[in-house]
């Protein structure tokens, strides 16, 4: 069996590793345009903020990893069609070189690109960047290094734009955060919960410029100027953190997507042609919160689809799960975690829902060590009060709480079970009245 993967992204070096732990007969050929592999964009923030010491341990792979395994790796390698009734690929290599390459089965792991502004006047001015790679990250630390470099506009506060104001801020830069949304991680949590991400970042000196929509980036050569529809800001430099969308161009009018551009993928990973299998960022997966194919660009998604795509690329039939994009942050000291459905979530899809939501102290009030508030709100369906999402806030690392409620999505319990299910206590951990217990409990 011949198996090209095309991306050895998180996605496409889970598939990779895969095939050859447990396919040991399988050719599996690597095709990759990108000069690294296995990069955790997702400690990006930590490393320009200086809270780790470098990026060294940002990789948890290499192609000498892969070869070794017994892979062929090509770096530096572009993919620039597929032939799939010749079951082809055509390849331009390092050298410049061309040429085409059959498969038995096609792995596709193109991931994702950073979201553009159409039209965005000043683009190409000096100190204007995007961030996904760690070339991008690396350019980004080289920029900060210029003296002249002491505000820094944000722009997009999700994840990411919020994790780099914070690391811009602990480098001592001026830091300005622009979104055209009302709030910051609208896309994770609700009002009550991006609430306090919002006064976490004001009382840092993070300037919050929500509401407004980036119309221009100005400057002679380098940029000056950042402009939105409500004003403009004097900055040295510019990252954009608007989103990302599917990396689909090179199979999109081969391949059925979905409606964002995706590979639309069976629970196999297997897209419309048999013989081509699509994972991580470039292809939906199956939403457990909604019961329904839809995208959810996460490290953690894309690692388990590239199992599952390996396994069926080599006989084995293997259906995922599903997943409830489960996820976290931490900003300073403040930690939020969410999964599935928000209120605001639930409503764009069409799903009434109702809510419960609780606030206790970690601990019982008698321990005397620290014992921050938890922040919960529990998501449930009103019909057959399912639960389907769940969000948590404190300074307290309380982030295994919400694999609980992932769970929970995922093998549809409803709030009333949830209520009466055997939760443990002793009081170096939690009350005896936690707070999931009693959020459950008190809800209608």
């Amino acid at each position: 069996m011949r198996i090209i993967v095309v991306g050895a992204n998180h996605a496409g070096t889970a598939a990779i590793n895969t095939m050859l732990s447990h396919y040991p007969d399988a050719e599996v050929i690597v095709y990759d345009r990108n000069s690294n592999i296995s990069f955790l964009g997702c400690g990006m923030a930590l490393w320009i903020g200086e809270q780790i010491g470098g990026s060294e341990g940002l990789f948890y792979s290499s192609p000498e990893k892969l070869r070794a395994g017994g892979a062929e790796v090509n770096m530096e390698a572009e993919v620039l069609d597929i032939l799939p009734e010749e079951k082809e690929v055509l390849v331009r290599l390092k050298d410049g070189t061309e040429r085409r390459d059959h498969y038995d089965k096609l792995i596709l792991a193109t991931g994702s690109l950073p979201i553009d502004i159409p039209n965005l006047k000043g683009m190409d001015l000096e100190n204007v960047f995007h961030v996904k790679l760690f070339q991008d990250a690396q350019a980004v630390i080289d920029a900060l290094e210029q003296k002249e470099v002491q505000k820094v506009a944000v722009i997009g506060a999700g994840y990411i734009g919020v994790e780099l104001a914070e690391a811009f801020e602990r480098k001592g830069k001026e830091v300005i955060l622009i979104d055209a949304a009302d709030t910051c991680l609208s896309t994770y949590y609700d009002k009550t919960f991006t609430d306090l991400m919002e006064e976490n970042l004001k009382k840092h000196n993070i300037e919050l410029r929500f509401g407004e929509k980036l119309t221009a980036l100005e400057g002679d050569g380098k940029l000056q100027k950042v402009v939105t529809d409500k004003g403009s800001y004097d900055v040295d430099m510019a990252v954009l953190c608007i989103g990302f969308k599917p990396n689909t161009a090179l199979a999109k009018d081969k391949l059925e997507t979905f409606r964002n551009g995706a590979y639309l993928v069976n629970r196999r990973q297997e897209t419309s042609d048999p013989n081509i299998l699509a994972v991580g960022d470039c292809a939906t997966l199956f939403d457990n919160s909604i019961n329904d194919s839809n995208y959810i660009a996460l490290a953690t998604n894309a690692v388990r689809s590239g199992i599952v795509g390996a396994h069926n690329a080599c006989g084995t039939k293997l259906e995922s799960i599903g997943v409830q994009g489960s996820n976290g942050i931490c900003i300073y000291d403040l930690k939020m975690v969410s999964t599935g459905l928000t209120v605001e979530k639930a409503k764009r899809a069409g799903i009434e829902v109702k809510y419960t939501d609780f606030e206790d102290l970690q601990k019982p009030a008698f321990i005397e060590s620290k014992n921050p508030p938890v922040k919960i709100r529990i998501v449930y369906r009103a019909d057959n009060r399912q639960v389907v999402g769940a969000q948590m806030a404190s300074e307290w690392d309380m982030s295994m709480g919400i694999h609980f409620f992932s769970l929970a999505i995922q093998e549809h319990v409803t709030i009333d079970k949830l209520a009466l299910t055997d939760i443990f206590f002793l009081p170096h951990f939690n009350q005896p009245y936690n707070y999931i217990t009693m959020a459950a409990i008190s809800a209608e």
